[in-house]
């Protein structure tokens, strides 16, 4: 992968995507003695960045494949992305969802377009059934994160944000599944000279934080974190480059999310969700590192269930 590759990815995307804004808080930087810039991808179609990624995997199917249609599992926002990414090219989607998922969700998808075929709650039961689909309508699996294609739509976001602030010392950006901080890893090695990246990830689920410890990939034991969208782990195609370049990965407890999340509420009035607020929760437990730099964080959703709000 290379600079003019991921500018190839990012022209061949712009046509489906918002640019989103960078937002500024003055009062947060006095609070972080630092320059923050808040890349708000809760502001993109579906409301988070996965349709960048959604929509690249899409894009690169050959005629035939985009005839079968594309499947994937997910509960969350790729679902959502990848069936208004699919109805925007004329692709039929194919999206195994557990059946516990909230009905909030199943009816986004269904007003994306996507077909919903529900399964038990295990991650078992989701692959098993998306791979039923693949053999059944000829379809092809597009994982949520671990996919290159997904991987290098996901660059584009902080492609963005170092093409409108190009002298940033680092981004920040939550780690689940591990597209998102891959991405943006790749934007950052290719399109600054300065820049590092950071994870932010929740202590209840930081299995990102042992993988690099260990050198492979680790799984956790519990979900315990509002951080729903990362309950998730790294894959085979995304951990080398996180593990290869990441800067760093900070770990936040459950009571610095919910505090980020408010902050960032009330301060700049706009709506994220809680996957969101760590990689801000990184920030400010990164103080002495960061103090009188340039500081990019990744706002990756906005996604919420505004009648279950932690505050």
């Amino acid at each position: 992968m290379d600079k003019p590759t991921l500018q190839k990815v990012h022209n061949l995307i712009k046509p489906y995507i918002h640019r989103t804004p960078v937002l500024t808080s003055e009062l947060l930087n006095e609070l972080c003695e630092a320059e923050v810039f808040f890349k708000c991808e809760n502001f993109q179609k579906t409301g988070a960045f996965k349709m960048r990624g959604a929509t690249h995997a899409i894009l690169n199917l050959t005629k035939e494949q985009k005839s079968k249609g594309v499947v994937t599992h997910s509960s969350g926002n790729f679902a959502q992305a990848l069936s208004l990414a699919a109805k925007n090219l004329n692709v039929k989607a194919y999206i195994v969802m557990p059946e516990n998922a909230p009905e909030v969700k199943k009816s986004a998808v269904r007003g994306y377009g996507g077909v919903i075929i529900e399964c038990g709650s295990g991650v078992n039961a989701r692959e098993h059934e998306a791979v039923r689909i693949q053999k059944e309508k000829g379809a092809t699996f597009i994982h949520p994160s671990n996919d290159d294609d997904v991987i290098y739509g996901q660059a584009t976001a902080a492609i963005e944000l170092l093409e409108d602030y190009n002298d940033l010392n680092y981004i920040f950006a939550p780690v689940g599944g591990g597209g998102l901080l891959a991405g943006t890893i790749l934007a950052a090695n290719h399109f600054s000279d300065t820049c590092k990246v950071i994870a932010g990830e929740p202590f209840e689920v930081d299995d990102a934080y042992r993988s690099l410890i260990s050198g492979r990939i680790e799984k956790n034991k519990t979900s315990n974190t509002i951080a729903d969208g990362l309950r998730t782990y790294l894959g085979d195609r995304n951990f080398p480059i996180i593990k290869e370049h990441v800067e760093d990965i900070t770990r936040v407890e459950e009571d610095e999310i919910i505090k980020s999340l408010r902050l960032i509420w009330e301060r700049m009035k706009i709506v994220v969700e809680p996957s969101s607020a760590v990689a801000f929760a990184a920030v400010l437990k990164d103080k002495k590192r960061i103090r009188n730099k340039r500081i990019g964080v990744i706002i990756s959703g906005g996604n919420v269930d505004v009648s279950n709000l932690p505050f």
